[in-house]
């Protein structure tokens, strides 16, 4: 609770930080004491030495699963203004404003990090959501980013219409909001306490949250979306608000799995696969490298979907560390996206020899995106397929990762290629020693975690 009040409130304050201060620099390091004071706010509540105490009648669950993705999910965006928060002050002179929005959409990430209940499930992904819009249509002048903006909107309203659809049908069904609790209506012997009415809410929640997390074939809104929004702002929707989606994902079907019945297994692998399918292929054909990594954050969704498949602690350790491993990365190279002016694989040609610690970081990042051993991605990647293997069965699901993901480090290693063994002079703007030393320290803690995976688990259970 912690975490959803404060947030909140910092979002307030940043936004009358805008009127009384003029300097964008000045709305920046508020933002960035503003994400300490958050962070230390939800570990107090989280060791339970600190807590705002509220009566939510059920309509939460804070456990300390979810607390734990709090914590880092505003770790992450941390590091990410810290890198990231000069290109945001020079998005526009609303830069105050769009550290609002950022800090409403961790209240979102809060919320879906413990909700028990399908109306807290619905308030939490328009919180989440909605801000996002007014940051995707960010740059004004770009028609792009307005298209990207409408775009976004559009199907975030259809996706949102289906999911209040599905809590129609659950609550008609069960008589009760809260996840796991049948009320009158079930338990009547009039009818049956497994009713299609429930079976067919879960299974338009499912397409719902398919869409709000990318997963094919439900995927087609995120890479115009991606592609057209500020590159600063792509960075954190590919993120955390990926991450906290799949979060969500995981706590509303952990207690419903067994509502579909064996056919569950079966559709998942479906989703999976042509996840997998359609963001690894269609990322080899791009020229773009923002477009590349938009599809690649497709690709990437398949395999955090083994979480959901396999639904055991393996698979909830697993997607910590992915959303760790996925988040650094991805921060990291996109700040250094933010840097270039040409974003084509040719305009990567020879940053080795112009600006070795911008290559050197890119590359440690885009193998941790691949799965390089001694990389945090090695062992996200790894514990998402154990965690299969674990729940029996479905070994040529794990195969058919696999093979998919030596696919995806044919494109990632293309970016090393044109940085370390093509000539050429790339254009880079605002690199200085500040940010190179930000770079360097998101690759040491690339390379830590990939070596010491333990740093992140054993604060999940201590």
């Amino acid at each position: 609770m912690n975490a959803i009040i404060v947030s909140a409130l910092l979002g307030v304050v940043m936004m009358f930080s805008g009127i009384i201060f003029k300097n964008r620099a000045v709305h920046s390091a508020i933002a960035v004491v503003g994400l300490l004071v958050l962070l230390a706010a939800n570990l107090l509540n989280s060791y339970g030495i600190w807590v705002i105490r509220f009566d939510t009648f059920q309509l939460f669950n804070f456990e300390q699963f979810g607390m734990y993705f709090t914590s880092i999910a505003i770790a992450a965006t941390l590091v990410y203004v810290l890198l990231s928060g000069k290109a945001i002050e020079k998005t526009s002179q609303y830069s105050a404003e769009y550290y609002a929005l950022i800090f409403f959409v961790l209240c979102g990430v809060s919320i879906l990090s413990g909700f028990n209940s399908l109306l807290m499930l619905f308030l939490g992904i328009e919180i989440l959501t909605i801000p996002l819009y007014i940051l995707t249509g960010a740059d004004k002048r770009n028609l792009k980013s307005n298209e990207a903006s409408l775009k976004y909107f559009l199907m975030g309203c259809f996706s949102t219409g289906i999911m209040l659809m599905g809590i129609t049908l659950i609550y008609g069904a069960t008589g009760s909001f809260i996840m796991g609790e049948s009320k009158s209506l079930a338990s009547s012997a009039l009818i049956p306490k497994t009713s299609f009415l429930e079976i067919a809410g879960m299974i338009l929640l499912f397409v719902s949250m398919c869409f709000k997390v990318s997963a094919a074939p439900f995927h087609f809104w995120t890479p115009d979306v991606y592609d057209g929004a500020p590159s600063v702002f792509t960075s954190f929707m590919a993120t955390i608000v990926k991450a906290a989606g799949f979060i969500a994902f995981i706590r509303l079907f952990d207690q419903h799995t067994e509502l579909l019945g064996p056919t569950w297994k079966l559709l998942l692998a479906f989703v999976i696969i042509a996840t997998l399918l359609v963001g690894n292929i269609t990322a080899v054909f791009q020229q773009s490298v923002k477009r590349m990594l938009s599809y690649s954050s497709i690709a990437q969704a398949g395999f955090m979907l083994f979480a959901l498949y396999s639904a055991n602690d393996l698979a909830r350790e697993g997607i910590l560390l992915y959303a760790v491993a996925y988040s650094l990365a991805t921060i990291g190279i996109f700040a250094v996206l933010i840097k270039m002016k040409d974003y084509t694989f040719e305009g990567f040609n020879g940053l080795a020899q112009t600006q070795p610690v911008l290559a050197f970081s890119t590359a440690i990042c885009l193998l941790s995106l691949a799965g390089i051993p001694l990389t945090a991605g090695f062992f996200a990647k790894y514990y998402m397929l154990a965690s299969v293997v674990k729940a029996g069965g479905a070994l040529w699901l794990v195969i058919v990762a696999v093979l998919f993901a030596a696919v995806s480090a044919y494109y990632y290693f293309r970016v090393i290629q044109s940085m370390y063994f093509k000539d050429g002079e790339p254009e880079t703007e605002g690199v200085t020693g500040g940010f190179k030393l930000g770079l360097l320290l998101v690759a040491a803690l690339v390379i830590l975690f990939g070596i010491f995976p333990s740093l992140v688990l054993n604060w999940f259970y201590f």
